[in-house]
């Protein structure tokens, strides 16, 4: 993807085991601007999906109401590590990470997603 712009799209889990070798498909929230990176997931009770903060290396959590999954992306979309951060953290920032992808606690075992990864994002 070229510039990346704050709204909608899909990610696609490329060759998840889970699926047979399949792609999964999941609604993502893009977070391009500044405003849109550091609002996040603030003030939220959940989310259905994910966000994609883009750019970013790192994250914290204060002020947040419920625990997430972390993935730290690198320039090609390829997991390099997948954490779960509690509410009041502060994640250490990533070497080669330059985008960020946050959802509910468990949600990314659920997709499959582990260091090696590869992710697509499609906007409409």
């Amino acid at each position: 993807m070229g510039r990346w712009q704050d709204g909608r799209g899909r990610l696609r889990i490329v060759d998840d085991e889970r699926t047979g070798g399949g792609d999964a498909s999941v609604p993502v929230e893009i977070a391009a601007s500044y405003r849109a990176r550091t609002r996040g997931l603030l003030g939220r009770d959940g989310i259905e999906g994910a966000v994609l903060l883009t750019p970013a290396s790192s994250i914290h959590t204060f002020r947040m109401r419920f625990t997430i999954d972390v993935a730290y992306l690198d320039r090609h979309l390829t997991v390099r590590a997948v954490r779960t951060m509690r509410p009041n953290r502060l994640g250490r920032p990533r070497l080669r990470a330059r985008h960020v992808l946050e959802a509910e606690a468990g949600a990314m075992a659920g997709w499959g997603l582990r260091p090696g990864t590869r992710l697509t994002v499609e906007t409409p």
